[in-house]
Protein backbone atom coordinates (compact mmCIF):
# COMPACT_ATOMS: atom_id res chain seq x y z
CA UNK A 1 0.00 0.00 0.00
CA UNK A 2 1.02 3.67 -0.45
CA UNK A 3 0.48 6.46 1.50
CA UNK A 4 0.61 10.07 1.30
CA UNK A 5 2.07 12.24 3.45
CA UNK A 6 -0.87 12.35 6.27
CA UNK A 7 -1.21 8.99 6.11
CA UNK A 8 -3.69 8.48 3.69
CA UNK A 9 -4.13 5.54 1.18
CA UNK A 10 -3.09 6.08 -2.37
CA UNK A 11 -3.08 2.81 -4.19
CA UNK A 12 -2.51 -0.91 -2.96
CA UNK A 13 -2.26 -4.61 -4.42
CA UNK A 14 -3.10 -7.69 -3.36
CA UNK A 15 -0.51 -10.49 -3.26
CA UNK A 16 -0.23 -14.34 -2.35
CA UNK A 17 1.40 -14.85 1.41
CA UNK A 18 4.16 -16.26 -0.57
CA UNK A 19 5.06 -13.60 -2.28
CA UNK A 20 7.28 -11.11 -1.23
CA UNK A 21 6.35 -7.10 -1.26
CA UNK A 22 9.18 -5.85 -2.88
CA UNK A 23 7.70 -7.73 -6.00
CA UNK A 24 4.78 -5.09 -6.43
CA UNK A 25 6.78 -1.93 -5.23
CA UNK A 26 7.36 -0.93 -8.54
CA UNK A 27 4.23 -1.06 -10.17
CA UNK A 28 3.04 0.51 -6.81
CA UNK A 29 5.37 3.35 -6.77
CA UNK A 30 4.42 4.03 -11.02
CA UNK A 31 0.87 4.32 -9.88
CA UNK A 32 1.90 7.88 -8.42
CA UNK A 33 2.42 10.75 -11.01
CA UNK A 34 5.20 12.38 -9.50
CA UNK A 35 6.66 11.25 -6.40
CA UNK A 36 8.95 13.21 -4.19
CA UNK A 37 9.53 10.80 -1.25
CA UNK A 38 9.49 6.56 -1.14
CA UNK A 39 9.54 5.94 2.65
CA UNK A 40 9.86 2.05 3.02
CA UNK A 41 11.16 -0.93 5.39
CA UNK A 42 14.76 -2.92 4.97
CA UNK A 43 12.37 -5.01 3.18
CA UNK A 44 12.48 -3.15 0.03
CA UNK A 45 16.28 -2.52 -0.36
CA UNK A 46 17.34 -3.26 -3.76
CA UNK A 47 19.62 -1.22 -5.81
CA UNK A 48 16.98 -2.03 -9.26
CA UNK A 49 13.93 -0.15 -6.78
CA UNK A 50 15.89 2.42 -5.42
CA UNK A 51 17.44 3.18 -8.38
CA UNK A 52 14.32 3.26 -9.91
CA UNK A 53 13.31 6.10 -7.47
CA UNK A 54 15.98 7.82 -8.01
CA UNK A 55 15.09 8.07 -11.77
CA UNK A 56 11.76 9.21 -11.03
CA UNK A 57 13.39 11.98 -9.44
CA UNK A 58 12.01 10.89 -5.76
CA UNK A 59 13.98 10.83 -2.62
CA UNK A 60 14.64 6.76 -1.41
CA UNK A 61 14.69 6.47 2.39
CA UNK A 62 15.08 2.64 2.91
CA UNK A 63 17.15 1.38 5.44
CA UNK A 64 19.92 -0.40 4.21
CA UNK A 65 19.72 -4.70 5.39
CA UNK A 66 22.82 -5.29 7.78
CA UNK A 67 24.59 -7.68 5.47
CA UNK A 68 25.61 -5.05 2.89
CA UNK A 69 28.97 -4.67 2.92
CA UNK A 70 28.92 -0.55 1.60
CA UNK A 71 25.80 0.34 3.08
CA UNK A 72 23.71 3.60 1.62
CA UNK A 73 23.10 6.39 3.55
CA UNK A 74 19.31 7.56 4.69
CA UNK A 75 17.45 10.59 6.12
CA UNK A 76 16.71 8.88 9.39
CA UNK A 77 14.75 12.03 10.42
CA UNK A 78 12.82 11.08 7.35
CA UNK A 79 12.21 7.48 8.00
CA UNK A 80 10.47 8.15 11.31
CA UNK A 81 7.67 9.27 9.13
CA UNK A 82 7.46 5.69 7.41
CA UNK A 83 4.85 4.53 10.98
CA UNK A 84 1.96 6.57 8.70
CA UNK A 85 2.01 3.39 6.99
CA UNK A 86 1.60 1.20 9.88
CA UNK A 87 -0.88 3.87 11.41
CA UNK A 88 -2.76 3.50 8.47
CA UNK A 89 -2.80 -0.43 8.33
CA UNK A 90 -3.62 0.02 12.21
CA UNK A 91 -6.70 1.61 11.34
CA UNK A 92 -7.61 -0.47 8.51
CA UNK A 93 -7.30 -3.41 10.74
CA UNK A 94 -10.34 -1.48 13.03
CA UNK A 95 -12.31 -3.14 10.41
CA UNK A 96 -13.25 -6.28 11.15
CA UNK A 97 -13.55 -7.98 8.29
CA UNK A 98 -9.99 -6.85 7.31
CA UNK A 99 -8.44 -7.89 10.14
CA UNK A 100 -9.99 -11.53 10.21
CA UNK A 101 -10.23 -11.88 6.29
CA UNK A 102 -13.64 -13.26 5.88
CA UNK A 103 -13.93 -12.61 2.29
CA UNK A 104 -11.74 -15.43 0.66
CA UNK A 105 -12.35 -14.11 -3.14
CA UNK A 106 -9.39 -11.74 -3.72
CA UNK A 107 -12.13 -9.16 -5.87
CA UNK A 108 -14.57 -9.36 -2.70
CA UNK A 109 -11.27 -8.56 0.03
CA UNK A 110 -10.41 -5.85 -3.15
CA UNK A 111 -13.23 -4.22 -2.69
CA UNK A 112 -13.79 -4.08 0.94
CA UNK A 113 -10.07 -2.78 0.87
CA UNK A 114 -11.57 0.21 -0.97
CA UNK A 115 -14.39 0.73 0.87
CA UNK A 116 -12.64 0.78 4.12
CA UNK A 117 -10.10 3.37 2.39
CA UNK A 118 -12.66 5.20 1.24
CA UNK A 119 -13.61 5.37 5.38
CA UNK A 120 -10.36 6.56 5.84
CA UNK A 121 -10.10 9.22 4.08
CA UNK A 122 -13.21 11.26 4.91
CA UNK A 123 -12.69 10.44 8.68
Amino acid sequence: MIADALGNPLAFTLTGAEQSDIAQAQPLIDAIETPQVVIADKGYDADALVESIRQAGAEAVIPPRSHRLNPRTYDQHRYRARHLVENLFARLKQFRRLATRYDKLTVHFAAFVFLASICVWMA
